[in-house]
């Protein structure tokens, strides 16, 4: 298991680099004004609907049900019972997209309301929002493909889907110059990047003999399984999903440059969000679906715990830059062209303020995993949701005051109060037992990230001095340095530490061997 956690953890490491670059290109063709405002918002829509119908909600029914069908019933059974669920998916998708086309201004209008004063964003977003919106047809798709792969215990593929993501949209850029603008042009990246996943996927799924083919739904028992799982996964996703629509339509209530701090601190954010936590989840749910399909839960509880140690050691080193750096983040990772101190600062108080709830977002996935694993999709969506009404009611308090950075604020609260809610009740009803690796490996991390802070905040100075002789370089070899040191340091400690308390790190390999030895024996009845 922990093989396949970093596997998809590389490719969506490369996934993450390739994104910066996009980013960066972002930045330096459309800066932060109203341009990238309304390219923002064209790019979210058709993405708040994919988290909602998608990947998120459709994760956490379908792979628990497709583990259980591949498990009792076989592959044949698992691969009819994928082909329905892909008919119902494109039949479905296809009436959303022709609903999203007509009436992309009502769509617009309910996202963005603050754009109605400026008629030309407004009309920007919603000529983007139209060329954008195919994608999330394809991407849909895209999201059953990768659930049968990672269901089948192939994750390469679907991890390495998000970079074409990225590279299409860069290409789109550099021809810019054939489209209306740069923002069509990044638009047109989108859509046809739907496009290269969902082949790259189906191919890789055809070559498994696995992949979904199109197949008349019949309303059987694994049918109305997973449609009862789907309605409170749908439900809890929304929820999260409502957050973001409100992150988005109050920051187009703020100036000029809102929405684009906002975007430009979550794609920053978003590195160890999907390199660690997200990457943790999608390898951990269909382990413990197994686990608890074949009546091995203390294997399905021990695979958790190791996730989660892992998880926080990795993640500790980007909650320290996060809250201790962010200024230098942006300004090195993106000022150029268009995009001025100004803009790296006002995202920088962003990515701080989203760094609070860092730990919180990672562990989400890991503790959903407790009940998602078992075909309980409604626990969650209690959690979501009651984190949800916390979320928006802080965001509706805080950003007046606070403006973009106060968003950032209600949704780590949010995060840290939906992650609280999944531990007391998955510790209650006994599908999660904190046990000693997690907890030594909790206060490694923690000595780590003293010594990391200490490099962040007393090397800062030094480090600066140093680079200041490079010029226009100075901001990314003062990041460079500062990141080799910090990681020196953390790295050392957390191992002096982990002898001290002597933690065996070998408890964090062989998970999956030792999963599937504890299944096998379960099912021969040993």
């Amino acid at each position: 298991m922990i093989r396949n956690l970093l596997s998809v953890g590389g490719f969506t490491l490369l996934s993450r680099i390739t994104g910066f670059v996009r980013d960066i290109v972002l930045a330096a063709t459309l800066g932060a004004g109203f341009m990238n405002d309304a390219f923002v918002v064209a790019f979210r829509l058709p993405n708040h609907f994919r988290a909602i119908f998608g990947e998120g909600a459709f994760n956490a029914a379908f792979v628990p049900s497709y583990a259980r069908v591949l498990e009792t019933e076989g592959a044949a059974e698992a691969k009819a019972f994928s082909s329905r669920i892909f008919a119902l998916l494109l039949g479905s998708q296809v009436l959303l997209l022709v609903f999203a086309l007509v009436f992309t201004p009502l769509l617009v209008d309910l996202l963005a309301p603050g754009f109605r004063s400026d008629p030309a964003k407004f009309d920007l977003a919603v000529a983007l929002t139209r060329v954008t919106f195919p994608y999330l047809l394809f991407v849909t798709l895209v999201t059953l493909q990768s659930g049968v792969l990672n269901a089948n215990g192939k994750f390469a593929a679907a991890a390495f889907s998000p970079v074409l993501m990225n590279v299409t949209m860069i290409a789109a850029l550099s021809v810019a110059f054939l489209f209306p603008s740069a923002a069509y042009a990044a638009a047109a990246g989108v859509s046809l990047s739907g496009v290269l996943q969902y082949a790259q996927l189906d191919i890789a799924a055809r070559r498994a003999g696995i992949a979904p083919v199109l197949m008349r739904p019949r309303w059987d028992i694994d049918i109305r399984q997973f449609f009862r799982a789907l309605g409170p996964a749908v439900i809890g996703s929304a929820g999260v999903q409502i957050a973001l629509f409100v992150d988005t339509i109050i920051s187009s209530l703020l100036p000029t440059g809102g929405p684009s701090s906002i975007y430009y601190a979550d794609r920053i954010y978003q590195l160890p969000i999907g390199v660690i936590g997200i990457a943790a989840g999608t390898v951990l749910l269909p382990e413990m679906s197994r686990a608890f399909s074949a009546g091995a839960p203390e294997e399905a509880i021990r695979a958790q715990n190791r996730t989660m140690a892992l998880t926080i050691a990795l993640a500790a080193p980007f909650f320290i830059a996060f809250v201790a750096i962010p200024d230098l983040i942006m300004r090195a990772v993106f000022v150029r062209g268009r995009f001025t101190e100004a803009d790296a600062a006002a995202a920088a108080a962003v990515l701080a303020a989203y760094g609070i709830g860092l730990f919180a977002i990672v562990l989400i996935s890991s503790a959903r995993a407790s009940f998602q694993g078992r075909g309980d999709t409604t626990t969650p969506m209690i959690a979501s949701l009651t984190a949800v009404a916390l979320n928006v009611g802080l965001k509706l308090m805080l950003y007046k005051p606070l403006g973009a950075p106060g968003l950032a604020v209600a949704t780590a609260v949010g995060a840290w109060l939906n992650f609280g809610i999944l531990v007391v009740l998955a510790i209650r009803v006994g599908a999660m037992a904190p046990n000693a690796v997690l907890i030594k490996v909790a206060g490694a991390s923690l000595a780590g990230a003293v010594a990391l802070a200490g490099v962040a905040v007393f090397g800062q100075p030094h480090a600066h001095a140093f680079a200041a002789r490079f010029g226009g370089f100075a901001d990314m070899i003062e990041l460079a340095l500062l990141g080799i040191a910090g990681m020196a340091a953390y790295i050392l400690v957390f191992l002096a530490a982990a002898k001290a308390m002597r933690l065996d790190l070998s408890a964090l390999k062989g998970a999956r061997r030792r999963a599937k030895t504890a299944v096998a024996a379960k099912e021969t009845g040993a």
